[in-house]
């Protein structure tokens, strides 16, 4: 019984194990597809942008027009390598500096009563951020694509070698 139930148990991990690359991709796009949608707003309205920063959101040790800068590039800048899957890692630690940043500089309002839903939904982009930063992208992304060549490379089977 118990061999029998451990080879059940390996049978189900092994086919759960061919969906973490489509599940790393799905959290990279989601993920990257909210922080998108908020860098296309900020800069599609520069003035709104500068005036939120300036009067409302309260980013700590930058000047207001500084940390309009940096938020909207982050906004634009890590999404895309959480997209292609290129330098994963350091794209997901920047989107969660990011998100946490976000956190800390609207939470006058994110910590008011009614806005649970709000922080919530920090809170989810924060631990979907922090399991791309840990597992990285998955094979289904550029990082993976790299390393393969790299190691094909160093192995010397790689496609396209000089015949000596």
């Amino acid at each position: 019984m118990k061999r029998a139930l451990s080879r059940w148990h390996a049978r189900l991990a092994a086919g759960l194990d061919t969906l973490q690359a489509p599940l790393l991709l799905a959290i990279r796009v989601y993920v990257s597809w909210q922080f998108l949608k908020s860098g296309w707003l900020k800069i599609g309205n520069w003035p709104s942008t500068q005036y939120l920063f300036r009067e409302e959101y309260r980013v700590p040790l930058l000047p207001p027009d500084l940390a309009a800068i940096a938020g909207t590039a982050g906004e634009l800048l890590f999404p895309l390598l959480l997209i292609a899957g290129l330098w994963t890692r350091f794209g997901g630690l920047g989107l969660f500096a990011v998100n946490a940043l976000a956190v800390v500089a609207y939470r006058h309002v994110l910590l008011a009563k009614g806005y649970e839903a709000a922080l919530a939904q920090h809170v989810l982009w924060g631990a979907m951020l922090a399991v791309i930063i840990v597992f990285g992208a998955g094979r289904l992304s550029l990082d993976a694509f790299g390393g393969e060549r790299r190691r094909q490379a160093a192995s010397g089977s790689g496609e396209g070698r000089a015949i000596a």
